[in-house]
């Protein structure tokens, strides 16, 4: 009997440990559903807040806004500056008269006695046929209130585009064609996506509340077809200049590659000067096609190819901008403007277009 009671006290023990290792599991898809238990929401006392409005400003105020920061800033600048105790050299106007003379050379820009120096630590010479573009560079430097601002190109945007362009003409002396090989390979890539060829969709959701007037697209091809025929007229005869995106489309068509070797081939043959604001107009407007009209509007090596008194005005900085901002423009026109950019740099690019004509009329 004992023998029996003890067996069968050893099989409860043996059961009860065997039940504990075994692990419990529970499907989901066997467990009671729960209904979701709503929570009351808050008593709305108050009407919901207006939706925002712009602010209405008329122009005297932006102008007195903005000359109240630009005084400002300056004032800030002179406490930084204080001539009387400079804490470095850089940061004195070392001198005080600025002014333009003619040598055997050409002409010079110096500072009292000294001429304004290139990064090589050569004098800066221009030919005797642009004194406009002296006389620029010199009221550059006689704005300037410390010699340390003169480090940086912002300030002096002529004075650097005209080192481009000297370092450009060296380079072409000493047969170094690394320079100009960069900036054609640069040039030439903006062709692919032109601003002049990238039109808008004939058909676009946003210009629902559009109707009754004038379409991106055809403000587009209205703009760029007289600038076309020019070029394929005028600079580029027989060649096919075709726009980049379709009616329907947004996947670029290539410019045939006839088109591409003559644009190439008239590009790699500028002189220095025309190939240094070539480069800056192109930057600028991200469009070969209205820096090589606006290049050869005012450049006088193509003379002979604006000898037409049918046009009314001259393609200049204004119809330059105008082109390389029709987008821009348009969308301002449905969504309206921001103050301090779209202004900013709009008056930005009229200044590097600027400086394209400074640099060769």
């Amino acid at each position: 009997m004992e023998v029996r009671q003890l067996s069968r006290a050893i099989k409860a023990i043996s059961s009860q440990n065997v039940r504990r290792s075994i692990p419990t599991y529970r499907c989901l898809h066997t467990s009671t559903s729960r209904e979701a238990t709503p929570l009351p929401h808050p008593t709305v006392v108050a009407p919901p807040p207006s939706a925002p409005q712009a602010s209405v400003t008329f122009p005297p105020e932006r102008v007195a806004r903005k000359k109240h920061q630009a005084g400002l800033l300056l004032e800030g600048q002179r406490a930084k500056i204080t001539p009387a105790k400079p804490t470095t050299a850089l940061k004195k106007r070392f001198w005080k008269n600025v002014s333009v003379k003619e040598s055997e050379q050409g002409l010079q820009v110096f500072l009292d006695t000294r001429p304004v120096r290139l990064a090589s630590k050569q004098p800066l010479v221009l030919p005797h046929s642009k004194r406009a573009l002296a006389t620029a560079i010199a009221m550059e430097w006689d704005q300037l209130v410390s010699a340390q601002q003169a480090l940086k190109h912002h300030y002096i945007p002529l004075t650097s585009l005209v080192s481009r362009a000297i370092d450009i003409e060296s380079a072409d002396q000493n047969n170094e064609p690394n320079i100009r090989e960069a900036i054609l390979t640069m040039v030439m890539r903006y062709l692919g996506t032109d601003t002049l060829l990238c039109w808008a969709p004939e058909k676009s959701d946003y210009d629902r509340d559009q109707e009754g007037k004038t379409p991106l697209r055809q403000k587009q091809r209205e703009a760029a077809e007289p600038i076309i025929a020019f070029l394929k007229t005028r600079v580029f005869p027989g060649v096919d200049i075709v726009p980049i995106l379709g009616e329907d489309s947004i996947m670029p068509t290539p410019q045939p590659p006839t088109t591409r070797e003559v644009i190439r081939g008239w590009v790699s043959g500028l002189p220095a000067f025309e190939l240094a604001a070539l480069e800056r107009g192109v930057l600028a407007t991200k469009s070969l096609l209205v820096a090589v009209r606006l290049l050869v509007e005012w450049s006088p090596e193509f003379s002979h190819m604006r000898k037409d008194t049918s046009m009314p005005e001259r393609f200049g900085v204004k119809q330059a901008a105008h082109v390389a901002t029709l987008e821009v423009m348009h969308q301002i026109g449905m969504w309206g403007e921001v103050e301090d950019t779209h202004d900013v740099e709009r008056e930005d690019l009229r200044r590097q277009l600027g400086s394209v004509v400074m640099l060769v009329a």
